[in-house]
């Protein structure tokens, strides 16, 4: 008896932290290694459950690693997630056509009213439709509420959030990680 009172005791403080958009401890936090400098991440994956597995798979896997910026825009977002720019000599494709994602699209569009883009939001970058949507990652670097409705926000900076706004196309990712 005791134990479910706890149970329940605890699962109302975590439905409570949820409720109110706080962090309730258990989700993944992701540590990104620039040549900028290091930030990290927290996860929603209440929110978006498909799209935070999906990419704390592809982090696991090292998928990010070596990677290159291919898209950086002063007071709007930098963003990678494109493995062909590991390699210069393919710049001009950097983020578009067949080789620019993992190649297994998340398949369902999380798009919550609840995660806006904020500044230091984290979403999931699509081409064109929201279920299409696969590896590339963006971090806002202004609040955007005109990409809200139209991208699944997934997490949120917590640290080094100077970082995102320093970074330039081409900058490298050297490596991604799940802080534990």
């Amino acid at each position: 008896m005791r134990r479910l009172s706890v149970a329940v005791g605890v699962g109302l403080c975590v439905a409570a932290a949820a409720a109110s958009g706080q962090s309730v401890g258990t989700a993944p936090v992701i540590v990104v290694e620039t040549s900028r400098g290091t930030f990290a991440f927290e996860t929603y994956p209440r929110e978006a459950p498909r799209t935070v597995a999906h990419v704390v798979a592809l982090v696991r896997g090292g998928f990010y690693d070596g990677q290159r910026v291919h898209r950086a825009i002063p007071g709007f977002l930098a963003q990678w997630g494109d493995p062909q720019s590991r390699d210069p000599d393919k710049a001009a494709d950097w983020g578009r056509g067949p080789g620019a994602s993992s190649g297994t699209p998340i398949g369902v569009a999380e798009i919550s009213k609840k995660r806006s883009h904020l500044a230091g939001a984290v979403g999931i970058a699509h081409p064109g439709r929201p279920a299409a949507a696969d590896s590339q990652i963006y971090v806002t670097l202004a609040a955007r509420s005109d990409l809200d409705g139209y991208y699944t926000v997934f997490g949120q900076i917590i640290d080094g959030a100077e970082v995102p706004a320093m970074i330039e196309r081409g900058d490298v990712i050297k490596r991604m990680y799940l802080r534990e």
